[in-house]
């Protein structure tokens, strides 16, 4: 029912913004603040300057040292990137790692238009599954939540790189671009270098662990939820299960490090667990950066 899925949310919510308000003894605004800049002059450097602030191009043409000046944006846009294929169907029966997608992704979208920003949403799988323009207000609000709680993708497939490449083309100014996903998927890592340099990109990375932890049932049959193809495996034989660990754990890894090296705030949520203290966390390393 959807008053219960809104109903989740607010709680949800409201036990992020008091533990964010706690942790960190400050507005919860600064979880979306500070991203929302854009380029407005140049300067000469002076000591005690930010170093990450230098234009090095103005600086090499040998006229001294020249910081950038940003100012504020008066309307932050929060764009949240859904990853809504097949492999985000993994989960209990009644709770799949999109619906925790779901979950989060209306979680922060209220947070977000709460604190007056513009919140905008891309659902994607190998095509356009829903696409909301950003705009303000907590009847949009809701209708985005709404929007989630409806929808049913149409493709099983993945492609994250045309997801990506469709964001970069619809946002014209820099924002907070939110993406969720379990990113199975390859040749991507373009796209979302790109993203990452003109966007505030934070990355939600959702896992669970019916992936890696294989019930002991003999020969069984693996469906992959994006090509239907069937794939027999012994889910008892321990090479097989360390091999499925170890492959996962490495994917894991891979991102994490692209993240790092890319300046993107990243987190690993298991979609089976709260996922309060993972989002609080976040928050944390957001407000120092």
């Amino acid at each position: 029912m959807i008053e219960q899925f809104i109903t989740k949310i607010r709680q949800y919510e409201i036990r992020i913004r008091k533990a964010v308000n706690a942790d960190m003894r400050g507005s919860f605004r600064s979880v979306f603040k500070g991203s929302g800049v854009e380029f407005a002059d140049l300067r000469e450097y002076q000591y005690g300057d930010d170093v990450r602030t230098i234009d090095w191009n103005v600086s090499a043409k040998g006229h001294g040292t020249f910081v950038k000046i940003f100012r504020e944006e008066k309307e932050q846009t929060v764009f949240f990137i859904l990853d809504v294929s097949g492999s985000q169907q993994v989960g209990h029966a009644n709770h799949s790692k999109l619906d925790t997608a779901k979950e989060i992704c209306g979680v922060l979208a209220l947070s977000a238009i709460q604190e007056a920003s513009h919140v905008g949403l891309l659902c994607f799988s190998d095509q356009k599954e829903k696409y909301i323009r950003p705009s303000n207000g907590m009847k949009h609000g809701y209708e985005v939540i709404t929007e989630l709680y409806k929808l049913k993708p149409i493709s099983s497939k993945t492609n994250l790189a045309e997801g990506i490449l469709f964001t970069l083309n619809v946002l014209k100014r820099r924002s907070v671009v939110i993406f969720i996903s379990d990113f199975i998927d390859k040749n991507y890592e373009h796209n979302l270098r790109a993203l990452a340099r003109k966007h505030d990109l934070v990355m939600v990375h959702l896992l669970d662990k019916r992936e890696t932890d294989l019930p002991r049932l003999g020969i069984i049959p693996m469906v992959d939820p994006e090509s239907n193809r069937t794939v027999w495996v012994n889910a008892s034989s321990p090479w097989f299960r360390k091999r499925v660990r170890e492959d996962f754990a490495q994917v894991g890894k891979k991102i994490e490090q692209f993240a790092r090296q890319n300046d993107i705030n990243y987190v690993a949520i298991d979609s089976q667990q709260d996922y309060v203290e993972p989002l609080v966390k976040l928050f944390r390393i957001r407000r120092k950066k």
